[in-house]
């Protein structure tokens, strides 16, 4: 008896997606939920309720609340298929695929992604402070694009300064002359020089925003 019951349990492994096991709380699923989705991937898409109570050891209404709850997520849909002479329902887990799919996108992505506090680091050769993660969103917040305050760190990493102050200072002054792109930097210096006394050509490069 003992080893027919053993036969019985190797009969039939189930398969478990590893990203639906990892990421199933991401798309919206509770525990019971995936035990429903695993059972539903290793049967038939025949849409049985019946056969679903009796498999997982529910009652009939938990069923179909759990269908109706997944239908509403937009992980399953249950479909009227004729094939041949007979019209059976049939379940659909197009919309599980999806969701899986587009949560491994978005991750791609952030992993990809570098953030301005990642170009910070890298320019400062250090980690920045909690205290300067707080002064780059502020300027963030108060509506300075990403593009000037890059511009206005490079600007500062060329004059050999690597802090926030001086690069604030630079922000302050391109605020009030409007600068705000590459373009507008090298017309502004193009436009200092052009009221001096000839300098050497190098001096636009050397060119002194806070002290203009």
């Amino acid at each position: 008896m003992t080893e027919k019951v053993k036969e019985i349990i190797k009969e039939r492994d189930m398969t478990i997606p590893k990203i639906l096991f990892i990421n199933y709380k991401k798309i919206g699923l509770t525990e019971k939920e995936l035990i429903f989705i695993i059972y539903l991937i290793n049967n038939t898409d025949i849409f049985n309720p019946k056969q679903i109570s009796i498999d997982l050891n529910i009652n009939l209404n938990e069923v179909m609340d759990t269908i109706s709850n997944l239908k509403s997520k937009g992980i399953l849909n249950v479909e009227l298929k004729k094939i041949g002479n007979r019209r059976n329902e049939y379940i659909e887990l197009d919309g599980l695929y999806e969701k899986l799919t587009f949560n491994l996108l978005n991750e791609e992505k952030e992993e990809t992604h570098t953030t301005i506090y990642d170009i910070f680091e890298k320019e400062f050769g250090r980690t920045i402070s909690p205290m300067e993660y707080e002064i780059i969103g502020a300027w963030l917040e108060n509506g300075t694009s990403e593009e000037t305050i890059l511009l206005a760190l490079k600007e500062a990493t060329y004059n050999g300064v690597s802090n926030l102050r001086y690069i604030d200072k630079i922000i302050s002054e391109w605020a009030k002359k409007g600068i705000k792109t590459q373009e507008d930097v090298e017309k502004s210096r193009i436009s200092f020089k052009q009221k001096k006394e000839p300098k050497p050509k190098n001096d636009i490069l050397n060119y002194d925003w806070l002290n203009d």
